[in-house]
C-alpha cells in the first residue's frame, strides 16, 4: 500500500512541475540590470541601427527553436523597425553565459545601443510579443 502512495505522490509532483514549466514557457520578462552587463561582440555586431532587434539564442538540436525562428521571422517581416537575428550558441556557450541565458530558445529584445528591453524564455506568443514591442518601435 505504501508503494501506491509513493507512486501517487510522484505523479502529483510531476504534474505540478509540468504545469509550472508550461506556464513559464513563452512568458515575457522585463530586463533586469543583472541580466546583461556587456554584449559579446558576436551579438553587438548584428544589432540593427534603428528599431528593435530580436536576438534568438538557439542550439543545433533544439526543436522549439525552429518554431521560434518561424514566429520571429514572420513578425520581423511584417513589422517596420523590427529585425530578427538567430544566434546558434552550440559551439560558443560562452556567449550564452555572457547573456545569462539558461535555456533555448531564449529571445532578447535589444535596442540599437545594446540595451535589453525584455526577454522571452521558450517559444514566444506572437501577439503578446508584438504588444510588448509597440512602445519601443519607431513606427508604433
Amino acid at each position: 500500500m505504501t508503494g501506491v502512495w509513493v507512486l501517487l505522490g510522484v505523479l502529483v509532483l510531476g504534474g505540478v512541475a509540468g504545469a509550472l514549466l508550461q506556464a513559464r514557457n513563452g512568458r515575457i520578462r522585463a530586463a533586469k540590470a543583472s541580466d546583461v552587463t556587456e554584449l559579446p561582440e558576436r551579438v553587438s555586431a548584428r544589432l540593427a541601427p534603428e528599431g528593435v532587434t530580436l536576438v534568438q539564442i538557439s542550439t543545433t538540436f533544439c526543436a522549439p527553436c525552429r518554431h521560434t525562428r518561424v514566429i520571429l521571422s514572420a513578425l520581423a517581416e511584417k513589422t517596420d523597425g523590427l529585425t530578427h537575428v538567430d544566434l546558434d550558441v552550440t559551439e560558443t556557450p560562452e556567449v550564452a553565459q555572457a547573456l545569462s541565458v539558461l535555456r533555448t530558445p531564449t529571445t532578447l529584445a535589444l535596442t540599437p545601443d545594446g540595451r535589453e528591453v525584455f526577454r522571452v524564455g521558450g517559444v514566444p506568443r506572437g501577439q503578446e510579443l508584438l504588444e510588448a514591442l509597440k512602445p519601443h518601435l519607431t513606427n508604433a
